[in-house]
């Protein structure tokens, strides 16, 4: 399982996968690329047809994944698992990669920079951490610059805390837009559906 972003890197990775598992009868793999999914590609490489392929490309689907390959690679074992067996077993692999690998979403957002004084870091620090807000970096001059990113559409409200917070002594700055990668639960999945 990887993140791709061209069927050119796609197909590079099925290339060394193969390449390294020369020797196993099957390297079934599938893909979804674009905004709206909209190149989807699958393989059985040699398997009965839809008992590999499709199935890993449905797990795909079922956890909302984009710009994603999964490639399952398969040494014959000696054990004929017919066409369920397979179906199974692929996607069982599959399902199995993503719960051990887990899922992130990509959020956007902007960069605050607080500049305040020493003896307010404490204050901050406990504050950031209370709210699931981390710091990415801080710097030590005649007073500390802690840079933050929060959404964009939470940035008043937050500047509202923090005014509160510090008896509105601190300066801020606003930078640049930045993708994060936030993990995201099976749990968060399930509740963001019964709501």
């Amino acid at each position: 399982m990887q993140r791709i972003e061209t069927e050119e890197q796609a197909k590079q990775l099925i290339q060394t996968i193969s390449k390294a598992n020369e020797k196993a009868n099957h390297n079934c793999f599938a893909y979804m690329l674009g905004d709206t999914d909209q190149i989807q590609r699958e393989s059985d490489n040699g398997e009965p047809s839809g008992t590999a392929g499709v199935p890993i490309l449905e797990v795909l689907k079922k956890n909302e994944l984009h710009n994603v390959i999964a490639v399952v690679t398969r040494y014959f074992g000696g054990i004929k698992l017919g066409a369920g067996g397979l179906i199974r077993a692929y996607s069982n692999a599959t399902s199995t990669t993503i719960d051990t690998l887990g899922i992130v979403n990509l959020v956007t957002k902007k960069e605050l920079f607080l500049t305040i004084d020493y003896n307010q870091f404490d204050k901050l620090k406990y504050f950031l951490s209370s709210n699931n807000v981390p710091i990415e970096t801080v710097g030590y001059t005649d007073k500390i610059k802690v840079t933050i990113a929060v959404e964009e559409s939470g940035i008043p409200k937050f500047i509202q805390a923090i005014k509160d917070l510090l008896s509105d002594q601190f300066n801020y700055a606003t930078g640049l837009n930045k993708v994060f990668e936030v993990p995201f639960s099976r749990q968060e999945r399930q509740q963001e559906e019964h709501e």
